[in-house]
Protein backbone atom coordinates (compact mmCIF):
# COMPACT_ATOMS: atom_id res chain seq x y z
CA UNK A 1 0.00 0.00 0.00
CA UNK A 2 1.20 3.78 -0.64
CA UNK A 3 1.27 6.58 1.21
CA UNK A 4 1.30 9.05 -1.36
CA UNK A 5 -2.20 10.30 -1.61
CA UNK A 6 -2.22 12.24 -5.24
CA UNK A 7 -2.15 8.52 -6.56
CA UNK A 8 -4.93 7.61 -4.74
CA UNK A 9 -8.30 6.88 -6.24
CA UNK A 10 -11.88 7.05 -4.02
CA UNK A 11 -15.20 6.56 -4.64
CA UNK A 12 -18.44 7.89 -3.15
CA UNK A 13 -20.95 5.71 -0.97
CA UNK A 14 -23.02 5.84 2.16
CA UNK A 15 -21.96 8.99 2.75
CA UNK A 16 -17.93 8.83 2.94
CA UNK A 17 -15.23 8.73 -0.04
CA UNK A 18 -13.71 4.51 0.08
CA UNK A 19 -10.47 4.04 -1.57
CA UNK A 20 -10.58 2.13 -4.61
CA UNK A 21 -7.62 -0.61 -5.41
CA UNK A 22 -5.40 -0.52 -8.21
CA UNK A 23 -3.31 -3.06 -10.04
CA UNK A 24 -0.84 -3.24 -7.25
CA UNK A 25 -2.71 -4.23 -4.84
CA UNK A 26 -4.09 -7.42 -6.76
CA UNK A 27 -0.92 -8.28 -8.20
CA UNK A 28 0.18 -11.04 -5.24
CA UNK A 29 -2.84 -12.80 -6.97
CA UNK A 30 -2.18 -12.45 -10.24
CA UNK A 31 1.49 -13.70 -9.98
CA UNK A 32 0.54 -16.45 -8.11
CA UNK A 33 -2.32 -18.02 -9.98
CA UNK A 34 -2.78 -19.95 -13.17
CA UNK A 35 -5.31 -20.69 -15.83
CA UNK A 36 -6.01 -24.69 -15.13
CA UNK A 37 -9.08 -25.93 -13.17
CA UNK A 38 -7.38 -26.49 -10.45
CA UNK A 39 -8.36 -24.45 -7.31
CA UNK A 40 -5.21 -22.01 -7.99
CA UNK A 41 -6.69 -20.91 -10.82
CA UNK A 42 -9.14 -18.79 -8.63
CA UNK A 43 -6.77 -18.59 -5.63
CA UNK A 44 -2.99 -17.95 -4.89
CA UNK A 45 -0.48 -20.96 -4.26
CA UNK A 46 0.57 -19.70 -0.65
CA UNK A 47 -2.35 -20.90 1.54
CA UNK A 48 -1.88 -23.71 4.31
CA UNK A 49 -4.97 -25.07 2.99
CA UNK A 50 -8.08 -24.82 0.66
CA UNK A 51 -11.81 -25.87 -0.28
CA UNK A 52 -14.64 -24.78 -2.45
CA UNK A 53 -18.14 -23.52 -1.09
CA UNK A 54 -21.18 -24.36 -3.27
CA UNK A 55 -23.54 -21.10 -3.76
CA UNK A 56 -27.24 -22.11 -2.38
CA UNK A 57 -29.13 -23.78 -4.69
CA UNK A 58 -27.05 -24.69 -7.07
CA UNK A 59 -25.11 -28.23 -8.42
CA UNK A 60 -26.48 -31.40 -6.71
CA UNK A 61 -28.46 -28.77 -4.29
CA UNK A 62 -30.27 -26.69 -7.25
CA UNK A 63 -34.13 -28.81 -5.96
CA UNK A 64 -33.39 -28.81 -2.22
CA UNK A 65 -36.27 -28.48 -0.09
CA UNK A 66 -37.08 -26.69 1.43
CA UNK A 67 -35.09 -24.22 -0.66
CA UNK A 68 -31.64 -23.12 0.73
CA UNK A 69 -31.47 -19.29 2.54
CA UNK A 70 -29.09 -17.21 0.75
CA UNK A 71 -29.10 -14.85 4.06
CA UNK A 72 -27.67 -17.45 6.16
CA UNK A 73 -25.48 -18.42 3.61
CA UNK A 74 -24.33 -15.05 3.53
CA UNK A 75 -24.26 -14.47 7.06
CA UNK A 76 -22.53 -17.90 7.53
CA UNK A 77 -19.38 -16.80 5.03
CA UNK A 78 -19.29 -13.28 6.46
CA UNK A 79 -19.19 -14.47 10.24
CA UNK A 80 -16.37 -17.16 9.53
CA UNK A 81 -13.89 -14.65 7.47
CA UNK A 82 -13.93 -12.10 10.43
CA UNK A 83 -13.61 -14.80 13.00
CA UNK A 84 -10.39 -15.43 11.79
CA UNK A 85 -9.27 -11.73 10.53
CA UNK A 86 -7.68 -9.66 12.44
CA UNK A 87 -9.38 -6.11 13.27
CA UNK A 88 -8.16 -4.54 9.65
CA UNK A 89 -9.51 -3.69 6.40
CA UNK A 90 -10.70 -6.23 3.58
CA UNK A 91 -10.51 -5.64 -0.19
CA UNK A 92 -13.73 -6.58 -1.91
CA UNK A 93 -13.67 -6.81 -5.76
CA UNK A 94 -17.04 -6.67 -7.72
CA UNK A 95 -16.39 -8.33 -11.16
CA UNK A 96 -17.97 -6.50 -14.31
CA UNK A 97 -20.09 -8.95 -16.42
CA UNK A 98 -22.24 -6.78 -17.51
CA UNK A 99 -25.36 -7.69 -15.81
CA UNK A 100 -24.45 -7.82 -12.13
CA UNK A 101 -23.77 -4.86 -9.99
CA UNK A 102 -20.54 -3.52 -9.02
CA UNK A 103 -21.43 -0.71 -7.20
CA UNK A 104 -18.81 2.04 -8.35
CA UNK A 105 -18.96 2.84 -11.85
CA UNK A 106 -16.87 5.23 -12.86
CA UNK A 107 -13.90 4.10 -10.90
CA UNK A 108 -10.32 1.94 -12.38
CA UNK A 109 -10.88 -1.86 -12.59
CA UNK A 110 -8.00 -4.32 -12.04
CA UNK A 111 -7.19 -7.61 -13.31
CA UNK A 112 -6.05 -9.79 -10.25
CA UNK A 113 -6.05 -13.32 -12.05
CA UNK A 114 -4.35 -15.00 -15.01
CA UNK A 115 -6.48 -14.45 -17.56
CA UNK A 116 -7.70 -11.09 -19.61
CA UNK A 117 -10.93 -11.22 -19.42
CA UNK A 118 -11.62 -10.32 -15.80
CA UNK A 119 -11.55 -6.99 -14.51
CA UNK A 120 -12.86 -6.03 -11.00
CA UNK A 121 -14.18 -3.11 -8.99
CA UNK A 122 -11.60 -3.21 -6.11
CA UNK A 123 -12.23 -1.34 -3.03
CA UNK A 124 -10.96 -0.58 0.59
CA UNK A 125 -13.85 -1.89 2.96
CA UNK A 126 -14.72 -4.75 5.48
CA UNK A 127 -17.25 -7.54 6.30
CA UNK A 128 -20.42 -4.78 6.81
CA UNK A 129 -19.83 -3.45 3.44
CA UNK A 130 -19.42 -6.93 1.90
CA UNK A 131 -22.75 -7.89 2.89
CA UNK A 132 -24.53 -5.41 2.05
CA UNK A 133 -23.27 -2.73 -0.86
CA UNK A 134 -24.56 -5.28 -3.60
CA UNK A 135 -27.67 -4.13 -3.72
CA UNK A 136 -29.56 -5.57 -7.43
CA UNK A 137 -30.70 -9.64 -7.11
CA UNK A 138 -28.05 -11.45 -9.27
CA UNK A 139 -27.89 -15.54 -9.64
CA UNK A 140 -24.28 -15.37 -7.48
CA UNK A 141 -25.97 -13.36 -4.64
CA UNK A 142 -24.76 -10.41 -3.03
CA UNK A 143 -21.36 -11.36 -1.64
CA UNK A 144 -18.48 -9.82 -3.62
CA UNK A 145 -17.13 -11.64 -6.36
CA UNK A 146 -13.52 -11.23 -4.77
CA UNK A 147 -12.38 -10.91 -0.47
CA UNK A 148 -9.72 -10.66 1.11
CA UNK A 149 -8.13 -8.79 4.32
CA UNK A 150 -5.41 -5.98 4.26
CA UNK A 151 -3.00 -8.70 6.05
CA UNK A 152 -3.67 -11.54 2.83
CA UNK A 153 -4.34 -13.82 5.54
CA UNK A 154 -6.70 -15.35 3.58
CA UNK A 155 -8.71 -14.68 -0.02
CA UNK A 156 -12.35 -16.01 -1.10
CA UNK A 157 -13.23 -15.79 -5.00
CA UNK A 158 -15.68 -16.60 -7.01
CA UNK A 159 -14.78 -16.86 -10.83
CA UNK A 160 -17.04 -15.34 -13.72
CA UNK A 161 -19.04 -18.58 -14.63
CA UNK A 162 -18.88 -20.39 -11.06
CA UNK A 163 -21.55 -21.22 -9.20
CA UNK A 164 -18.88 -22.12 -6.02
CA UNK A 165 -16.79 -20.15 -4.27
CA UNK A 166 -13.22 -21.00 -4.22
CA UNK A 167 -11.28 -20.36 -1.01
CA UNK A 168 -7.55 -20.06 0.38
CA UNK A 169 -6.52 -19.61 4.16
CA UNK A 170 -5.43 -21.01 7.71
CA UNK A 171 -6.47 -24.37 8.37
CA UNK A 172 -8.70 -23.06 10.76
CA UNK A 173 -10.36 -21.20 8.73
CA UNK A 174 -10.71 -23.43 6.26
CA UNK A 175 -11.99 -26.41 9.16
CA UNK A 176 -14.61 -23.43 10.20
CA UNK A 177 -16.11 -23.49 6.91
CA UNK A 178 -16.06 -27.55 6.63
CA UNK A 179 -18.34 -27.36 10.22
CA UNK A 180 -20.08 -24.49 9.96
CA UNK A 181 -23.69 -25.29 10.57
CA UNK A 182 -25.32 -23.64 7.53
CA UNK A 183 -22.02 -24.43 5.31
CA UNK A 184 -20.63 -27.75 5.61
CA UNK A 185 -22.63 -29.45 3.78
CA UNK A 186 -21.90 -27.44 0.37
CA UNK A 187 -18.07 -26.98 1.64
CA UNK A 188 -15.67 -29.50 0.76
CA UNK A 189 -11.49 -29.69 1.13
CA UNK A 190 -9.54 -29.35 -1.65
CA UNK A 191 -5.95 -30.49 -2.52
CA UNK A 192 -4.25 -27.52 -4.57
CA UNK A 193 -2.47 -30.45 -6.39
CA UNK A 194 -5.61 -31.63 -8.22
CA UNK A 195 -6.19 -30.63 -11.40
CA UNK A 196 -9.26 -30.09 -11.08
CA UNK A 197 -11.33 -28.78 -8.00
CA UNK A 198 -14.53 -28.57 -10.34
CA UNK A 199 -17.18 -29.88 -7.40
CA UNK A 200 -19.72 -32.63 -7.92
CA UNK A 201 -22.94 -31.72 -9.67
CA UNK A 202 -21.48 -28.49 -11.15
CA UNK A 203 -19.33 -27.85 -14.58
CA UNK A 204 -16.09 -25.97 -14.82
CA UNK A 205 -15.66 -23.59 -18.06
Amino acid sequence: MTDDRETEVWGNKDGRAWRIGGEADVAWIRENTEVSFAITSAVPAVFEAYATLELPGSGDHLSASPPEDPDRHNAGVLAVLSEHSARQPWWIGYLETGDADIVFYDVQKVKPGPNDDGRYVLVEAGPEQAGAWREREHWKGCLPDLMFPADRSWLVSTLWDDDWMCIGGSRGLVDAFLTHPDLRHRAREVDPSLKDATPPGHTAI
